[in-house]
């Protein structure tokens, strides 16, 4: 089977925030990833690691302080003009809550159709109906939905009515920023399936953000594993899942419980001491250190380089030096 090819490059990403005081947030500090057509990239990590900036840094709803985002072979930040509506129509987000990325005011159908509407696509009054019908019905709900506002539904709809938005213009490629955080765990897996099924029938491509690798790890090909700003590992969902290599994601997966209560027993639990340092003051050399139970003298004097240790498996830790 021939290698697929890269819809997205990530070089060297950088996103600061000035603050008062002349203070510096360094949001995102240096990310260097790639995602293959067709598959599914799960960026992973704890609250306050950079990891829906950086989506929101990829899709230029932020402006990057330095690196560069390469989308179908070209340069994001340098696109304007068509370039620019085209990369727009090409790659969409779905958010994180439901409640408020959708406007109370307008109807699902107008929700639905104001990307029609902008870009010019599906344009007359049936043709578009016909569209929103289509899209309502691709996520699960109904044609009649389409003349009720966003506060008559609950929050799984919610979330699919933001879904159908994305896919209106039939985007290559969809950030989908912790877009099940929100709901309740009985409705998590339905929205999970949901994504996997429309990957299969469009073709989709997603970056998918999140914090719980448990859920992670079920719809990803590959995972990106984020620790205050920076990359600390990527391997396959499978490679990451068996064989962790860094003392961060050995960590996270110690804390996900086995469907089997003997293995459960028998497992170790690898606690991970302290808080997560603030981005405002990172620790000198790598950021994990300070709650590192595999920490070395030469952690705290230079940041690990961000390597490939196995074949597809990267990581960046002193361990593998």
């Amino acid at each position: 089977m021939a290698e697929q090819e890269n819809i997205l490059e990530v070089r060297n990403l950088k996103k600061h925030f000035n603050l008062s005081g002349g203070r510096v947030l360094k949001a995102v500090d240096g990310l260097n990833f790639a995602v293959k057509r067709g598959e599914t990239f799960g960026l992973v990590g704890e609250s306050g690691c950079g990891k829906s900036t950086a989506g929101r840094t990829i899709i230029r709803l932020y402006e990057a302080t330095g690196g560069e985002i390469i989308f179908n072979g070209k340069n994001v930040q340098k696109l304007t003009g068509k370039e620019q509506s085209k990369f727009n129509r090409e790659m969409q987000m779905v958010f994180q809550d439901p409640y408020a990325s959708l406007n109370p005011r307008m109807t699902v159908g107008k929700i639905i159709g104001e990307g029609l509407d902008i870009h010019g696509l599906h344009t007359g009054t049936k043709r578009r109906k016909a569209r929103v019908a289509e899209l309502l019905d691709a996520v699960g709900l109904n044609e009649e939905h389409a003349n009720r506002f966003p506060h008559e539904f609950s929050g799984g709809q919610r979330q699919r009515i933001g879904i159908a938005r994305a896919l209106a213009i039939e985007p290559q490629f969809i950030i989908a920023d912790e877009p099940i955080s929100a709901l309740d765990v009985s409705v998590q897996a339905q929205v999970v399936n949901l994504f996997k099924k429309l990957q299969k029938e469009h073709g989709l491509t997603y970056l998918f953000i999140a914090h719980d690798l448990a859920m992670v790890k079920h719809i990803s090909d590959r995972i990106g594993v984020m620790y205050l700003g920076k990359l600390v590992e990527v391997a396959t969902s499978e490679k990451l899942n068996a064989k962790p290599l860094h003392p961060y994601t050995q960590s996270l997966l110690s804390a996900i419980p086995i469907p089997d209560p003997e293995l459960q027993k028998s497992r170790e639990r690898i606690i991970v001491q302290g808080e997560i340092p603030s981005p405002l003051n990172p620790p000198s050399g790598c950021p994990f250190r300070t709650r590192c139970p595999a920490a070395m003298p030469q952690c705290a004097e230079a940041m690990p380089e961000f390597k490939e240790v196995e074949p597809g498996h990267f990581t960046a830790c002193h361990l593998y030096n």
